[in-house]
């Protein structure tokens, strides 16, 4: 890694989603808020993301010509959506006399590995970064994307533009990485599902990987547990509004300013975009857990609550997955039991509901608090497992809203002061 910027300096890094740069106005809105950082005379690095519906377009024209997700070639396209962006940014700053320069695909630095559409960070070079910076140039980061060991193209897949964020931000010395999207910044509940969710000006870096990783869209948990490797923070702000946003907090400097009377319960996420899938193998088969759980760590599927049954009838293994993952894990089990396979329990019309915070477990009234208020609700969870940062369950798709609802004001987290109770159920 070579010194930061001119005179050393750490870089400011910020990023943008798509939904930031969708429109014209939108670009020349971003450009004017890196130029009000950079007229200050810190040395900035931007990352981007495709602009608005991008991506899924590249998708769907990758789809039309018969083109398999994951593939080589699908990388080498959807790439160009974050490379266009960062061009596009870069020509803006140019437009109002910032010079800037765009990096994209082996001009970033970023070395990846694993499958395609699925690719990992393993290392960042950031000497082109630094050199763009030492010139006094704002140096423009094609995000969602790195190089494999034989050059090729690999995309991160969701949320891989918020790592190219936090990596570069730490390998450049970068205290903290901001990251300007569409919300005001991180709430206790989605505020688009429940209004009455209130925003989170501090946030623990562990707290806030168990929100992402159960569904919460706002950071991916990737970047965020990537953050706490590293030691950054990580400040999520509009990209258009002035609020203060929230701060998650990675250095310990950071974490000491939050307060120790915290509650438990930090917030409640709804995960719609997943299925309960049930694996059913031959009584003895004493190698089936360890081949799924394997083929789900080369292929880089993340999988959760995860629940294993060996008896005299057979193994069983209950997992909860993306739903895009269902075929692979189809595919597997028919290849592994041979034609004409093994049939694959599916249920997608679930919903995994998750309530994150600290000490869940040590506090031993918080699994049977939910329990008891879904009870009241009328409201029947189909799977439930508890660590103790998250205590999450599978409910009805239909009674996903209601029931994270029940939750937060179970658990006081509405803006409005409320007794907490479940005397009164959410109407259906």
């Amino acid at each position: 890694m070579l010194p930061n910027g001119a005179g050393g300096v750490p870089p400011v890094v910020h990023k943008y989603g798509g939904s930031s740069l969708a429109s014209l106005g939108q670009v020349r809105a971003v450009a004017e808020r890196v130029a009000a950082v950079y007229g200050s005379g810190q040395p900035v690095a931007v990352v981007v993301s495709a602009r608005g519906d991008t991506t899924d377009r590249l998708l769907g024209l990758a789809q039309s010509v018969g083109a398999e997700a994951g593939g080589r070639e699908t990388d080498q396209l959807l790439a160009t959506g974050e490379s266009a962006s960062a061009a596009l940014l870069a020509m803006a700053l140019h437009h109002i006399g910032v010079p800037a320069v765009s990096l994209a695909g082996a001009q970033t630095g970023i070395l990846a590995t694993g499958a395609h559409g699925r690719g990992v960070i393993v290392a960042v070079d950031t000497e082109t970064i630094n050199e763009v910076l030492s010139r006094g140039a704002v140096a423009v980061v094609a995000g969602f994307q790195g190089l494999t060991d034989r050059r090729d193209v690999i995309t991160l897949g969701r949320g891989g533009s918020d790592t190219t964020a936090v990596a570069v931000a730490a390998e450049l010395g970068a205290a903290r990485c901001e990251i300007y999207t569409d919300v005001d910044g991180v709430f206790t509940a989605d505020p688009r599902i429940l209004p009455s969710a209130s925003i989170l000006p501090v946030v623990d870096v562990g707290v806030m990987a168990e929100m992402s990783f159960a569904g919460a869209k706002v950071m991916h948990a990737r970047a965020v547990e990537l953050a706490a490797l590293r030691g950054v923070d990580i400040h999520v702000r509009h990209s258009v509004r002035t609020g203060p946003g929230t701060v998650i907090a990675a250095r310990e400097e950071t974490k000491s300013d939050m307060l120790e009377s915290r509650t438990t319960v930090t917030g409640v996420v709804l995960d719609s975009d997943v299925a309960r899938v049930n694996l059913r193998f031959d009584a003895g088969d004493v190698d089936a857990a360890a081949d799924v759980f394997a083929f789900l760590a080369q292929e880089s599927l993340p999988v959760d609550m995860a629940a294993l049954s060996d008896e005299s009838t057979g193994v069983s293994i209950g997992i909860t997955v993306h739903t895009d993952d269902v075929k692979p894990l189809s595919d597997f089990l028919t290849r592994r039991s041979g034609p004409p396979g093994r049939p694959l329990e599916c249920d997608a019309n679930i919903t995994k509901l998750s309530l994150v915070g600290t000490g869940l477990l040590s506090r031993s009234d918080s699994t049977a608090r939910l329990l008891t208020c879904l009870k009241s609700a009328a409201i029947t969870p189909s799977s439930v497992s508890a660590s103790q940062m998250r205590i999450s369950v599978t409910v009805p798709d239909d009674d996903a809203v209601r029931a994270a609802q029940v939750l937060h004001d179970e658990f006081g987290l509405a803006q409005l002061d409320a007794a907490p109770g479940c005397t009164t159920p959410v109407p259906a």
